[in-house]
C-alpha cells in the first residue's frame, strides 16, 4: 500500500495557506486596510466551508451517527481530522487480519497490441484510504481555483499599486501558486484515473514534472496578465472576468441541453431535484473557476452517468489555447497603450515579450506530455500532433470557404450569352470537380464532439468522434 503523501501535501498547502492569509488580515487590519482585509478572508473562509462539505458529502458524515466529526468540520479543522485518520488506517494495515476482502479487476497497458487483466485482492483498509486520497484530490481542486488563484491576484495587484512585496504577502503568494499548481496536477491526475478507470494507470515522475512545469507557465502568467490589464482598466476587468466564467460556467448546461437527455437523477439516492440541481450548479461553478485560469483536464459531461467527458478531444484543447493565446495578447496590448508613468520603472515590451513566451513555453511543456510521458499515451485513437495538426486544417478550411473567391485583376469573368447552349459532354479536368459533385456532405460539430453525414435521400446519421477525425480536410491555399 502506498504512503498518502498526496493527502499529506493536501492538507499541508491548506493550513499553510490559510495560517499566511489570516495573519496578513491581521496587518492589514493595523494598517487601516479594511477592503483588502475584507477580501483576504472572504478567499480563506469560502473554499474553505466547500472543502468542508466536500469531505462531509464524500464521506456521507450527514447520514451516520458521527456528531464529533460533524463539529469538527464546522470549526473548519475537516481535512485536518480527515488526514489524522488516514494515516491511521495506513498504520494499522497489516495489523489486525481483515475479515472481508474485495476482488478488483484491472487491464494493464497494452503490449505488443494485447492488453492482460489481473486481479487483485483489496482490503477494507485499503479500499477507505482509497476514499480519502480520492475526497482529498478534488478538495485539492476546490481550495487552488476558488480560494488560491483569486487570492493570488488580489495579493499580486495589491503589490503592483504598493509597488512592494512585504514577507507576510511575499509568503502567501508563494503557497497560493504552489497550491494552484497542485490543485491542477491533481486535476489532471483525476482526469486520467476517471477516464481510463478499467486499466492499471502508473504515472512516472517525469509526467509529474511536466505537469508541473506546465500549470506553472500557464497559470503564473495568466494571473500576471490580468493584474496588468485590471491596474490600468479597472472598469473593464469584470466585464472580461464575467465574460470568461459565465461562457465557461453555462458551456455544459448549453450541451446538455442540446443533448435531450434527461435529468441526471443518479448523483446521490439521498438528494432531491433541488439538491441534485445545486450539486451540478456547484460543479460547473468549479468548473468555470479552472478554465478562467487555465485548461481542465475535467471536461464536465451532464449527460454521462460520470458527469465527465472520457472522450479525448483535441479540438476543444487546441481551440481553448489559441483563444486564451489570443486574449492574453489583447489584454497586454490594451495595458501597454493605456499605462501611465506609474511603470516607468518598467521596461514593458520586454515584459510583454516575457509573458508570450513563458504561455508559449507551458503550451510546450503540455504537447511534450501528451506526446511523450501520458501514461496511456498508447490508447489514444490518434496522437496529440495529428489531432493538432487535423484541428489546424479545419480552422484554415473553414477561414478558405468563408474568404470570397479570388477573381483575376483588371478582367471580369465572361458572361455565358443567351443564346448558347449549354454542352452536354463537358469532360470533369480534376478529380476535385467530381468530388464537389458528389452527394455526400460532412460537416463537424466541434462543440458537440460529433460528426454528420448527410445523404440525399436518406436519414441523417450520427456517430461519436472521441477526439479522432473521421475526415482528412484538405486546405486549398
Amino acid at each position: 500500500m502506498r504512503f498518502p503523501s498526496s493527502i499529506f501535501v493536501s492538507v499541508s498547502l491548506f493550513t499553510a495557506e490559510t495560517t499566511a492569509a489570516l495573519y496578513l488580515s491581521t496587518t492589514y487590519r493595523s494598517a487601516g486596510d479594511q477592503i483588502w482585509q475584507g477580501l483576504t478572508l472572504l478567499f480563506v473562509l469560502v473554499p474553505s466551508v466547500l472543502v468542508q462539505l466536500t469531505l462531509t458529502f464524500i464521506h456521507r458524515d450527514l447520514g451516520r451517527d458521527r456528531p464529533l466529526v460533524l463539529l469538527l468540520h464546522i470549526l473548519q479543522l475537516g481535512p485536518i481530522v480527515r488526514c489524522l485518520e488516514a494515516f491511521c488506517i495506513y498504520g494499522s494495515v497489516g495489523q489486525v487480519e481483515e475479515p472481508y476482502v474485495s476482488i478488483t479487476r484491472k487491464k494493464q497497458m497494452p503490449r505488443e497490441g494485447q492488453s492482460e487483466e489481473v486481479e487483485r485482492q483489496v482490503g477494507q483498509a485499503e479500499g477507505k484510504l482509497f476514499t480519502h486520497r480520492s475526497a482529498f484530490s478534488r478538495t485539492s481542486v476546490i481550495q487552488a481555483f476558488l480560494g488560491s488563484a483569486p487570492q493570488l491576484t488580489l495579493q499580486l495587484y495589491i503589490c503592483v499599486l504598493q509597488r512592494g512585496v512585504s514577507v507576510g504577502r511575499g509568503t502567501l503568494m508563494v503557497i497560493s501558486l504552489l497550491s494552484i499548481v497542485y490543485g491542477a496536477l491533481r486535476c489532471n491526475i483525476l482526469a486520467i484515473k476517471i477516464k481510463y478507470d478499467d486499466y492499471e494507470v502508473d504515472i512516472q515522475p517525469m509526467a509529474y514534472l511536466c505537469i508541473f512545469l506546465w500549470r506553472g507557465f500557464e497559470i503564473a502568467t495568466r494571473v500576471v496578465v490580468l493584474v496588468l490589464f485590471s491596474s490600468v482598466l479597472q472598469l473593464w476587468v469584470l466585464p472580461v472576468v464575467f465574460l470568461n466564467f459565465l461562457v465557461f460556467f453555462f458551456y455544459p448546461w448549453i450541451l446538455f441541453w442540446q443533448s435531450h437527455s434527461p435529468f441526471p437523477e443518479n448523483i446521490e439516492k439521498t438528494l432531491t431535484r433541488v439538491g441534485t440541481t445545486i450539486v451540478l450548479c456547484l460543479l460547473t461553478f468549479l468548473y468555470a473557476g479552472i478554465n478562467m485560469f487555465c485548461w481542465s483536464a475535467v471536461q464536465v459531461k451532464l449527460n454521462d452517468p460520470d458527469l465527465i467527458n472520457k472522450s479525448q478531444n483535441w479540438y476543444r484543447m487546441a481551440v481553448y489555447y489559441m483563444v486564451r493565446f489570443v486574449e492574453n495578447a489583447t489584454l497586454l496590448l490594451l495595458w501597454y497603450i493605456y499605462k501611465t508613468d506609474f511603470y516607468e520603472f518598467i521596461f514593458a515590451p520586454l515584459l510583454v515579450l516575457q509573458l508570450l513566451l513563458a504561455y508559449a513555453i507551458g503550451i510546450f511543456f503540455m504537447l511534450v506530455f501528451y506526446q511523450f510521458c501520458h501514461p496511456c499515451r498508447r490508447l489514444f485513437s490518434s496522437s496529440m500532433t495529428q489531432g493538432l495538426w487535423d484541428c489546424s486544417s479545419f480552422l484554415c478550411f473553414l477561414c478558405t470557404s468563408a474568404s470570397p473567391q479570388n477573381q483575376p485583376i483588371g478582367s471580369a469573368a465572361p458572361e455565358p450569352s443567351a443564346h448558347r447552349q449549354p454542352s452536354n459532354d463537358r469532360v470533369h479536368d480534376t478529380t476535385s470537380d467530381s468530388a464537389d459533385d458528389a452527394p455526400n456532405d460532412t460537416t463537424y460539430d466541434m462543440l458537440n464532439d460529433t460528426t454528420y453525414d448527410v445523404t440525399n435521400g436518406e436519414n441523417s446519421t450520427r456517430g461519436g468522434v472521441n477526439g479522432d477525425v473521421g475526415h482528412i480536410v484538405s486546405c486549398n491555399v
